[in-house]
Parts: structure tokens; C-alpha cells; sequence
């Protein structure tokens, strides 16, 4: 893929990390987590990692979001498409 594509997806990445920080303020282990991942994808200083490294850190991410997303629908059952 090419450079500009990794660039936005740094972009969108840390827009959405960082909105997930604001909605977790009120809990400071998610709030942690949204914040470090924010600051780790964030666009403006590139940390290299090295490849291995990044998948690793991917697949923690995904699992992240997807328990996340499952322990908000518990909290919010009435919530359909809202």
C-alpha cells in the first residue's frame, strides 16, 4: 500500500482511540488503555517497532475494541443502531 494510505490510517486511528479515551473518562482502566493506544498510532511522530511488533500489537488491538464494544452493549442493552 502506499506511504499516504498508512498516514490516514494513523490519522483516523488516533481520532478514534482518542474518542474512545472521552468516553471512558469515567473509567481509568479504559481510559489508559484508549489514551497509550492514542499516543502509540498518533501521526505526527512515527514509532517503529518493527513488523512482527506491529502485528502483535494489531491483533491486542482488535481483541481491545471487540471486548470493549461487547461490555458496552451489556451496558447499554436498549441501544439498537444509536
Amino acid at each position: 500500500m502506499p506511504y499516504g494510505y498508512y498516514q490516514l490510517f494513523r490519522l483516523i486511528a488516533f481520532g478514534a482511540f482518542a474518542y474512545l479515551a472521552y468516553l471512558e473518562q469515567e473509567d481509568k482502566g479504559w481510559l489508559t488503555v484508549w489514551v497509550i493506544s492514542a499516543l502509540l498510532i498518533q501521526p505526527i511522530f512515527k514509532i517503529a517497532l518493527g513488523r512482527e511488533i506491529w502485528n502483535v500489537v494489531d491483533v491486542i488491538w482488535s481483541v481491545l475494541l471487540i471486548v470493549s464494544a461487547i461490555l458496552r452493549s451489556k451496558e447499554y442493552p436498549n441501544i439498537k443502531g444509536k
